[in-house]
């Protein structure tokens, strides 16, 4: 594969990374109308911290070094999708409010979101998203908008509690067993980053199973608070309905 096929650029090494910016004008530009419209659909505090919030976390995503060191290590790649869905998919949902439309097809979400997780980890389909700007902005687009959706359906409140929280606990669930296969795997199943892991000390099997690691453990953190979440408000529901004796 051409280096300069992959985004953010061909794998860099320690002393290059902290240099390695990514400054593409057209996605500056799409952050930009993106912040925009964020700040223009809610005008309250809390809603424009939660977009200020959901924002820095897609410039920690791609333009931060965290970009280009995805090239090198399959584990700065999950690090990044997990940023992308349990992280800056929330926000962004929570910077969007209420909707006066009813969510549907929770089912349908958590399904759509589980296979375009799987897919894009499959050796396959994640070496196509690396052949070309088009197939790398095509997965990245798929799993936001796909967590976007599947956070949409479990954080609002028109959603029972206990779907809301079957949604994250399934997710949860889905990721620790992508996350066992990549850990316990006995070799490294992606050929991308079989010659660019040595330069920050790993093997391409440590690397992997550091993703494996990311995916298992932190990656579950957001979906977990948000299931307490969801709990603590039926329980405060609950309270309040109970009649006073």
């Amino acid at each position: 594969m051409p280096n300069d096929e992959i985004y953010c650029g061909p794998a860099p090494d320690l002393l290059s990374l902290p240099w390695r910016w990514n400054f593409d004008p057209v996605l500056l530009a799409a952050l930009a109308l993106l912040s925009f419209a964020l700040y223009r659909h809610r005008r309250d505090g809390v809603h424009r911290s939660y977009a200020a919030a959901a924002m820095a976390v897609l410039l920690i995503a791609f333009v931060s070094p965290l970009c280009a060191l995805a090239s090198a290590l399959f584990s700065a790649r999950v690090l990044h999708h997990i940023l992308l869905v349990a992280v800056a998919a929330p926000l962004l949902v929570l910077a969007l409010g209420r909707r006066p439309w009813r969510p549907r097809a929770p089912h349908v979400a958590f399904a759509a979101h589980t296979l375009l997780f799987w897919l894009w980890h499959s050796p396959v389909a994640y070496q196509f998203a690396l052949s070309s700007h088009a197939a790398y902005w095509l997965m990245q687009l798929s799993l936001l908008g796909s967590a976007v959706w599947l956070w949409m359906v479990a954080l609002d409140q028109r959603t029972s509690a206990g779907n809301a929280c079957a949604l994250l606990f399934g997710t949860v669930l889905q990721m620790g067993m992508l996350a066992a296969l990549l850990t316990f795997s006995r070799g490294p199943l992606y050929d991308a980053h079989v010659s660019t892991t040595a330069a920050f000390g790993l093997s391409p099997l440590e690397d992997q199973q550091l993703a494996g690691v990311l995916m298992w453990v932190p990656a579950a953190g957001p979906y977990l608070v948000a299931m307490l979440w969801r709990i603590r408000i039926l329980l405060s529901q609950n309270s309040l309905d109970r009649p006073a004796s």
